[in-house]
């Protein structure tokens, strides 16, 4: 159940000239997709080499420099990735509030950020230990392995927001 202020919140910016040219307009709300699906590929695709280096794949590749090469283009991504998706939430906001794939794809998002941000201010302090030819400790592999399953939910629940 969508709480009144929420929908109230998605009535107006349904109204919106913007949604309504998402609505209308015949190419924009795929060029839109396009971006996102375009930007979600650079970030999932970082994150997915990260984690698999984490885990134990080419381990002749220092992890912080990895790191450092690969952050900025998730973070990068982002700014594909963000813009794109309001765009596309602002052409049904109700529908998308309504769908519970929506809901959990957006709580694995959140549960994808808080496993990241946990893991970079624990275990990968330590990455010194581990940096190059060692393994990483388990936790780090467990944290590398739940990111990669969190991301490929989040793209399967995006798939199926077009079928729910």
């Amino acid at each position: 159940m969508v709480p009144a202020w929420l929908a109230a919140c998605a009535a107006w910016l349904h109204a919106t000239p913007v949604a309504a040219a998402m609505r209308e307009g015949v190419w924009l709300y795929p060029v839109v997709e396009t971006v996102h699906i375009a930007g979600f590929s650079i970030l999932v695709g970082a994150v997915a080499m990260f984690d698999l280096r984490v885990l134990g794949c080419a381990r002749q590749l220092p992890v912080r420099a990895l790191g450092a090469h690969l952050l900025p283009w998730a973070v990068a991504s982002l700014l594909l990735i963000v813009p794109a998706g309001l765009l596309m939430f602002a052409s049904q906001p109700g529908d998308f509030l309504a769908n519970p794939t929506f809901a959990l794809k957006l709580a694995l998002i959140a549960l994808a950020g808080l496993n990241a941000a946990l893991f970079h201010v624990g275990v990968y302090r330590g990455v010194a230990a581990w940096d190059v030819g060692t393994a990483a400790p388990p936790c780090a592999r467990v944290q590398a392995a739940l990111s990669l399953l969190l991301w490929v939910a989040v793209i399967a629940c995006g798939r199926l927001l077009a079928y729910t």
